[in-house]
């Protein structure tokens, strides 16, 4: 069995998911020029390269948290970021999130092989027995996103967060479970062969 504590790099034919470092951060803050890929997060995008370092510095250094850099393989470039978080290795569950690509690689085949990579990762090598999101109960979008995924929608925890701008924000939750992962896992290898998209 693989060591939870550990960020892997995950590589596919359109991303690479390699652990996030400083170095990335650049590329992170040219990636999220677009400010709608801001609306739903939990975070201000950055507004200069200061700023696009701050926060990768803040991803690195919460314990709970494994965040990845998205690399599109074609090119180089950085795509975004993504993360496991609240990594519970004694009850064998973990979440995804913390997730942004660039408007360049929205609704296109390396989403999706990044979802296939983390999920692989998650429960063929770690093991898990739960894998979780958390969006925004306003974030429609995300949410269809996520039950594409074969993702069971849990509930509503309310008042679970505080956005950027201050307001309070119900949080809508999802799962997957081992057993269900791979009829998941079979949608998303056909969404990569037909070049279904995801969105984001």
């Amino acid at each position: 069995m693989s060591d939870w504590s550990t960020r892997p790099t995950l590589s596919g034919e359109h991303v690479r998911l390699e652990p996030l470092t400083p170095e990335h951060a650049k590329g992170l803050f040219e990636a999220g020029s677009d400010p709608g890929i801001w609306a739903w997060l939990s975070i201000r995008q950055p507004g200069d390269l200061p700023a696009a370092e701050r926060m990768v510095e803040q991803a690195l250094a919460d314990p709970g948290r494994r965040p990845f850099a998205q690399i599109d393989v074609t090119s180089g470039r950085v795509a975004g970021t993504t993360s496991y978080y609240q990594v519970v290795e004694q009850h064998r569950i973990l979440s995804i999130g913390h997730t942004w690509i660039g408007a360049d690689w929205q609704r296109t085949g390396l989403n999706t092989e990044s979802k296939l990579l983390l999920l692989t990762h998650a429960f063929e090598t770690l093991d898990a027995q739960r894998v979780c999101w958390e969006t925004d109960i306003r974030n429609l979008r995300s949410q269809r996103a996520i039950e594409r995924l074969g993702a069971l929608r849990e509930g509503v925890l309310r008042a679970h967060r505080i956005r950027p701008d201050g307001s309070s924000r119900d949080t809508v939750t999802y799962s997957m479970l081992a057993p269900e992962w791979p009829a998941a896992k079979a949608r998303l290898n056909e969404r990569l062969v037909t070049g279904a998209r995801l969105p984001r």
